[in-house]
């Protein structure tokens, strides 16, 4: 998974969407062109009571230094989730599900110049990505709380445009993946074998969105592909 995406929806749709109780007051939906280090929202399980949080996006370990780790780390290879360090104590207990409306892969065809490429749920639904959260604090006491976004090799529809994708669970696998209490980190790692691929579609969009300052719903739009030097040979 490359690392941008969309979360332009409301705070309120997301948690009524995730069934959640408590949302994040001073948090606002970061847009259409989300990047590494973005404050996005996060839909997480405490004591019990689901809430939507801001989180920045790129897990911080607590040991860190400083934040900076976190850019290195917006991404959780599914397949050494239980075996890196930084990514077992999450695993174990702060497990967490990151809506987005679309993610963005860039793509390179035969002939072709670069371009990227919106990828949706066919029905239109918010996409649920497994993630991992964690909680990091200053020398000053300062806390940060960041996520990290879980993925697998590529499947289906989308799999030629990147080797890689975010994993996306169903509903009825949410309660369990929130919840360290039901589901322990062996199980987790079940689920998200057993999440499947969800039926999903891509378009290609502007390269409007190749600049972090770029926002907006038209960065969601459908373009025309490019059209690379062999292929405008060949309508010649």
């Amino acid at each position: 998974m490359c690392g941008r995406y969309a979360s332009a929806k409301s705070i309120d749709l997301i948690a009524g969407h995730f069934g959640a109780a408590d949302v994040d007051d001073q948090l606002v939906p970061p847009g259409f062109n989300v990047a590494p280090t973005d404050l996005v929202p996060v839909v997480v399980e405490r004591a019990g009571r689901r809430l939507v949080s801001g989180m920045r996006w790129g897990l911080v370990p607590p040991w860190a230094a400083n934040p900076s780790i976190g850019a290195r780390l917006i991404n959780a290879r599914v397949e050494t989730l239980g075996e890196r360090p930084v990514f077992r104590t999450p695993l174990a207990a702060r497990r967490a599900l990151v809506p987005a409306d679309a993610y963005y892969e860039w793509y390179i065809g035969p002939g072709s110049p670069k371009q990227p490429h919106a990828i949706v749920r066919e029905d239109g639904e918010l996409l649920a990505f497994a993630g991992l959260w964690e909680r990091w604090r200053s020398t000053a006491g300062e806390e940060l709380l960041s996520c990290t976004i879980v993925t697998m090799a590529s499947a289906g529809a989308v799999a030629y445009l990147h080797d890689r994708m975010p994993v996306v669970l169903p509903p009825e696998l949410w309660d369990d993946w929130l919840d360290p209490g039901r589901c322990a980190p062996g199980e987790a790692l079940a689920l998200l074998a057993a999440a499947g691929v969800p039926e999903l579609v891509e378009y290609p969009v502007s390269n409007r969105v190749n600049d972090v300052r770029a926002e907006g719903p038209d960065l969601l739009e459908a373009v025309a592909p490019l059209v690379g030097p062999e292929q405008l040979d060949l309508l010649s």
